[in-house]
């Protein structure tokens, strides 16, 4: 599939329009992007088995946590909305630990956010979402995943500042706002 091209439209239109979209999208600074999921594919289907798997080791993983703490853990489909970038992102794995707010399709408060990496949206999720995510005053923890080895990118606040640790084949990462600790073993249990 070829990829759409980049539409301009308002907020106003993109809420409207989002929940009957056959692709997933973002919207970004007034520009509303189709998500390249894995390998090309253009997320109307769905995504690679592993990109699938690995959202889902984690989700098992956090979810429990999260309900536990009274906090709400999500998979892909609810948008992180960012009022101040006019901004809708799609994170695969989000945990908002705050108040519930009004829109019963988004977030603003995210204390953990986790990206797989696919070969179209690397270099997005290691820059542009970086950015953005890190600039976020609840983000405690921002994990980039990669889908082909056992790899991970731990983006970890520290006061005003972020510190990365990459994690390969094994280690344990630590997920502060849940006060829980996460293996690459559970990650990528069934995938690599």
């Amino acid at each position: 599939m070829t990829q759409p091209a980049f539409q301009k439209m308002s907020v106003e239109e993109y809420l409207r329009t989002e929940v009957d979209s056959p692709v997933k999208r973002e919207y970004v600074g007034g520009f509303v992007y189709a998500v390249d999921n894995s390998d090309g594919v253009w997320a109307q289907a769905g995504s690679s088995k592993s990109h699938a798997e690995v959202i889902m080791n984690v989700m098992q993983v956090v979810r429990p946590a999260a309900r536990r703490q009274g906090c709400r853990a999500y998979a892909s489909e609810i948008k992180l909305r960012i009022d101040a970038q006019q901004s809708f992102y799609s994170p695969d794995v989000m945990v908002v630990c705050g108040p519930e707010n009004s829109d019963p399709y988004s977030e603003t408060a995210p204390c953990l956010l986790v990206e797989v990496l696919s070969r179209g949206t690397a270099h997005t999720d290691r820059h542009a979402k970086y950015a953005v995510y890190t600039a976020l005053p609840s983000l405690q923890t921002y994990l980039i995943v990669d889908q082909y080895e056992r790899r991970v990118y731990a983006y970890a606040r520290e006061g005003a500042s972020w510190t990365l640790t990459e994690y390969v084949g094994e280690g344990v990462i630590p997920l502060p706002c849940l006060g829980l600790e996460l293996s690459l073993g559970e990650i990528y249990a069934g995938v690599l």
